[in-house]
């Protein structure tokens, strides 16, 4: 959509059904981003702010659209006041960053005026919005000496742990994952905690990632347990479960036929490359867990922060994932329909049901 008109890019917020889209710049620090509003039906928007050198505005625009909408799904199906946003900076996070360019960001994005609060994703850390927090009060996950929760990517883990259990149980009677083979892809802080989580269930690991020496870390800390993959053929691995923990879309019509698994599950965002990806997974009888669903630990991580944290309530919340993901596998087996239709299904009529109770007039002040 490079050198879109006004009107292109509100046909593409009528695709995705968008609420709002901001465009940033601050040439002194050479900040560039966008911040997308998907759906504010339950609350506030709330979503992380990813960095990445995108090679288009095209490419950036359609991925925050694409993340945005992403989140309104992930805060209904599991029941947080928070509507979907997402935020991207172009630039590279390894030559790009400084405390101004993340100061101007907080500019922006205080300018909002608490429509929308976000924190690290993919490229960023918290210690990045350190900086952004002294212009606006509108970020979480900062570090808990800033009085942030920390951490996001601990509850993350668990959350798709969680899920890995409940696929185990749908299909194979127990949610024990011992002696089960997983495929990861990806070992960032995500993906090296959940390969820690899976070698205490008892699981064997095939691990990959773009860079070798996360890898290695691994395999010489669990020898017996977990073995190097490569990554591009990582998702070839023949294993009773295939978790994407990078980036998305990995689930495309080049990958697809060449899967091994008997289920995907992971915490990367939108793993299918298109809906029909999903369909076609249902069709070849591999269960796949809605990512926005087994992903969202750090989601409630947050969204708990911006009410007063509680740690043991966080992981409560999480481990709920465990029966939420039984109930989409149940109504996608009773109507034979694909599982991320039947958890589509699962948070429209929550939206639904929200705006409904929002008709009832709280009060009134002049």
């Amino acid at each position: 959509m490079e050198g879109a008109t006004m009107r292109d890019i509100f046909e593409l917020m009528d695709q995705f059904g968008h609420e709002q889209v901001i465009f940033c710049r601050h040439p002194q620090s050479g900040l560039k981003a966008i911040i997308a509003i998907h759906n504010t039906t339950m609350g506030p928007a709330l979503g992380g702010c990813r960095m990445a050198p995108y090679a288009t505005t095209d490419e950036a625009l359609e991925d925050v659209m694409r993340l945005s909408r992403g989140m309104t799904y992930k805060c209904g199906v599991v029941d947080v006041d928070f509507g979907g946003g997402k935020a991207v900076i172009i630039g590279d996070p390894s030559r790009d960053k400084t405390p101004e360019l993340f100061r101007a960001f907080g500019r922006f994005v205080g300018g909002l005026n608490g429509r929308f609060f976000t924190g690290t994703d993919m490229g960023t850390d918290p210690e990045d919005f350190v900086h952004a927090a002294r212009e606006s009060d509108s970020f979480v996950g900062l570090p808990k000496s800033y009085g942030g929760s920390g951490d996001t990517s601990i509850p993350t883990a668990f959350g798709v742990l969680q899920g890995m259990r409940a696929t185990a149980e749908h299909l194979w009677g127990s949610p024990s994952l011992q002696g089960r083979v997983v495929a990861v892809q990806g070992a960032g802080k995500v993906g090296t905690r959940l390969v820690q989580l899976l070698v205490e269930e008892g699981a064997r690991v095939v691990v990959a990632d773009i860079d070798a020496s996360r890898v290695k870390v691994l395999c010489d800390q669990y020898p017996d347990k977990v073995e190097p993959g490569d990554i591009q053929t990582i998702h070839q691995t023949a294993c009773d479960i295939f978790s994407p923990c990078a980036k998305g879309g990995v689930i495309n019509d080049r990958t697809i036929a060449e899967l091994q698994c008997q289920a995907i599950v992971g915490s990367a965002n939108n793993q299918l490359a298109e809906d029909r990806h999903g369909d076609m997974l249902h069709q070849m009888g591999i269960l796949y867990a809605p990512d926005y669903l087994v992903n969202a630990g750090g989601l409630i991580q947050v969204a708990d922060e911006l009410k007063g944290y509680n740690e043991e309530r966080v992981m409560a919340k999480t481990r709920s994932i465990y029966q939420m993901l039984l109930r989409i596998y149940q109504l996608s087996r009773e109507e034979d329909i694909p599982t991320y239709r039947a958890a589509n299904r699962l948070v429209v009529k929550r939206l639904e049901q929200v705006a409904d109770l929002r008709r009832i007039l709280l009060g009134f002040t002049r």
